[in-house]
């Protein structure tokens, strides 16, 4: 395929194909190469606490948990994992251990004892994260590398003298100062970062390694996981790592959900991905059916016949860095689309009848345009006569992919933004095939937020339709919370919230409630939730405000990645948090409540 871009991550953009791997072996579980794509997750236990940590290891491969990770903070907590691991295999139980390491090279080395596999973290295995600014000469930076050869090199030889596995994670929220200083918090440095632990592995043989590339912007996370992978096949073709997905600090509810679909879904849907973590501020157990929800129709899927053509097809944008897709604009029933306007919400007519009673307290989830009376134009893109009657118009028209197609979604959709006219605006579709009787909640948000939010990252979109969701009011809240999750269209506080785990340091899910409660109404305001120092400071960068823990029961508060406020208690952090909002312009009373039926 011809593209603008220098690189390739994908094969086809118009087709489904899964990138093909080295077998990797975690245990007695393979990931990548022919194995299907596996589901893990993370306890949240104190890893000293050897029955919870047992108990709740159990529970989680009895929902169906393929590999388990569990935090080791320091050499004490990591010695802890003999325990854990002899009593959750006296139990039965022979799902893989995964050690989560960051900032201790010896905790690693204990755990690479007792666990099955290592996760390190590039940006701060090594390297410290002080939010230094300096300039490294190229002979400072390859006295960096060295010392980073000498931390690193016993852990690789452990592993591979006890067959240990081993993620080199690079999270967006922690790159080291020294990767930041030269390339950037960009996917770039990302990558750069985990490629110089990759080679030192491969200095000494070792290739029993996955890679991933963490972020809680899901338009982050999918440039940095494209341009990894483009990078890997640049490298060689003995390159092909298998890839771990996963979307940090996603939230919790329904934002988590649509903000974990897209980010993993997209890739999925590329081929990118041999094994996944959902990321939610909930009970571990509850990251499992979600999972296997996104990774089941890819574990049965075949790759797709290349379309007729695909040669001559240009992408209609750079895959490694976003930018709108180009259209002009239209007026559709009194609002503008296209263009830099904002992207609209469509309905159905017959969904606009049931709510036309209560559109006025609906809030900010109200339908804004009808289908039917919209005047968009239904196109196959295979239609080549169809294509060429649009792009003779001279005026722009409002147009979308016909329903009843045997396509997958996202693939019809690229495949009309690369044909027709940048000047003619795009309707997307969550589904070629809307469901004639009612559908289950979770059924219709996955495959909606995976399709249209992966197009919308993409830039192709100007106005959305959800139809997978059969309920009028649901669909609509769907649609409005899958623009807010893109970054598209915010309506409505943005949280970065991350999964609890053993290094945590309050509750994060009753703080996370307590601090929506009291900041859910700041339309546009991003609040980050982190329960450690580990990623927290890192995504401030992402967020307005930040509420991290800092010691036991006591909070630290950050403006962008700046603490400004220390040692808070626990029981006033909520409140100084939104004395502090305040104190930067960015509070707002909320609203009285509506009166009418919602």
């Amino acid at each position: 395929m011809n593209s603008t871009a220098p690189l390739q991550y994908c094969p086809d953009l118009l087709r489904y194909s899964r990138r093909a791997t080295r077998e990797v072996m975690v245990g007695n579980v393979g990931v990548g190469g022919h194995h299907p794509i596996r589901v893990q997750s993370m306890i949240t236990s104190d890893t000293r606490d050897t029955a919870a940590c047992v108990a709740e290891v159990l529970g989680l491969a009895e929902a169906g948990c393929e590999i388990v990770r569990i935090t080791a903070q320091t050499r004490i907590y990591a010695a802890n994992l003999e325990n854990i691991a002899r009593e959750v295999r006296a139990a039965g139980c022979h799902v893989p251990l995964v050690a989560d390491i960051h900032f201790k090279p010896d905790a690693a080395l204990e755990a690479a004892k007792w666990v099955e596999k290592v996760r390190v973290n590039p940006g701060n295995f090594v390297d410290k994260k002080k939010f230094e600014i300096r300039e490294y000469s190229d002979s400072q930076y390859a006295e960096e590398l060295e010392r980073i050869r000498e931390e690193f090199t016993p852990l690789v030889l452990l592993c591979k003298d006890l067959g240990r596995a081993m993620r080199i994670g690079t999270n967006h929220g922690s790159l080291s100062d020294r990767i930041m200083n030269r390339y950037g918090d960009t996917p770039l440095g990302m990558c750069e970062s985990a490629l110089e632990f990759a080679r030192l592995a491969r200095e000494n043989d070792y290739h029993n390694f996955v890679f991933s590339m963490k972020a809680s912007n899901p338009k982050v996370m999918i440039e940095a996981y494209r341009l990894l992978v483009a990078r890997l096949d640049a490298e060689g073709p003995d390159w092909n790592y298998p890839i771990h997905l996963g979307v940090t600090e996603a939230g919790d509810g329904e934002d988590g959900r649509i903000k974990s679909a897209i980010g993993i879904g997209s890739l999925l849907a590329d081929g990118i991905g041999d094994t996944i973590r959902v990321s939610l501020t909930e009970d571990a157990i509850y990251e499992i059916p979600v999972a296997q929800a996104l990774a089941g129709p890819f574990n049965r899927h075949t790759a797709s016949l290349p379309v007729k053509g695909n040669d001559d097809f240009v992408p209609s944008y750079d895959p490694f860095s976003y930018e709108k897709r180009g259209s002009s604009l239209l007026n559709v029933m009194g609002h503008e689309l296209g263009g830099d306007k904002t992207v609209r919400v469509f309905t159905t007519q017959e969904r606009w009848n049931l709510l036309a009673h209560k559109i006025a307290g609906m809030g900010d989830f109200k339908p804004e345009i009808i289908v039917e009376k919209s005047g968009v134009v239904e196109i196959d893109p295979r239609d080549e006569a169809a294509i060429s009657s649009i792009n003779s118009e001279t005026e722009p028209r409002l147009v979308t992919v016909r329903d009843g197609l045997d396509l997958e979604v996202i693939h019809a959709f690229r495949q009309l933004a690369f044909q027709v006219d940048p000047r003619h605006p795009i309707l997307l579709k969550d589904t070629l095939h809307p469901p004639v009787s009612e559908t289950d909640f979770l059924q219709a948000l996955l495959p909606a937020a995976q399709n249209i939010g992966s197009l919308l990252c993409d830039g192709i979109g100007d106005a959305i339709l959800v139809r997978g969701e059969t309920a009028p009011g649901q669909s609509l809240r769907l649609a409005y919370n899958i623009l807010q999750a893109a970054g598209t269209r915010i309506f409505k506080t943005d949280y970065v919230a991350c999964p609890s785990c053993g290094r945590t340091l309050f509750n994060l899910q009753h703080t996370t409630q307590k601090i929506r409660a009291a900041t859910g109404h700041l339309k546009g305001v991003r609040i980050a939730v982190m329960g450690c120092i580990v990623n927290g400071p890192g995504e401030m960068a992402d967020a307005d405000f930040g509420y991290v823990g800092g010691a036991p029961n006591k909070i630290n508060l950050y403006v962008g990645k700046t603490a400004v406020k220390f040692n808070i208690p626990e029981a006033e952090a909520v409140a100084r948090l939104t004395d502090l909002i305040r104190e930067h312009g960015k509070w707002v009373d909320a609203p009285e409540p509506a009166t009418a039926e919602v």
